[in-house]
């Protein structure tokens, strides 16, 4: 079941700020191993992949139902927020911050593509047939 943009905008928010909020309680425990740290960065990742998507159903509430969000300055802005929520913890963290981020921006373009884009019907083009003479 889908949300509304409004709904989709809110919740995409809140748990925006609690990733942010638990990743900074658990700074501690988040850089005391490599695991960790790269657990970090799927976190930093995470908080990418809903601030990306708070911002576009923002992004469509105001502008309307055909805005679309691009890559400057939505994406990179929403990135470099991500990686510098993870760089707060850890720079092993920022750093897998960027790797899990770009895998999830790429799907998430595969998933938008294939529910947005709506097939390109070509019109029939008429076969070369032979005129008749009278």
């Amino acid at each position: 079941m889908a949300l509304s943009t409004g709904n989709s905008f809110i919740i995409s928010l809140v748990l925006t700020i609690l990733i942010f909020s638990g990743m900074q309680m658990y700074r501690q425990w988040l850089s005391s191993s490599q695991l960790n740290t790269i657990l970090g960065g799927l976190l930093g990742s995470f908080f990418f992949v809903f601030s990306l998507t708070g911002l576009g159903n923002l992004e469509t509430a105001i502008f309307g139902k055909n805005f679309q969000t691009k890559l400057f300055p939505e994406v990179i802005f929403c990135l470099m927020g991500a990686v510098m929520a993870s760089g707060m913890v850890h720079r092993v963290c920022a750093t897998s911050c960027i790797m899990f981020s770009i895998i999830d921006l790429y799907y998430m373009q595969r998933i938008s593509q294939s529910v947005h884009v709506q097939p390109i019907i070509q019109a029939s083009q008429p076969t070369g047939g032979k005129k008749k003479k009278n």
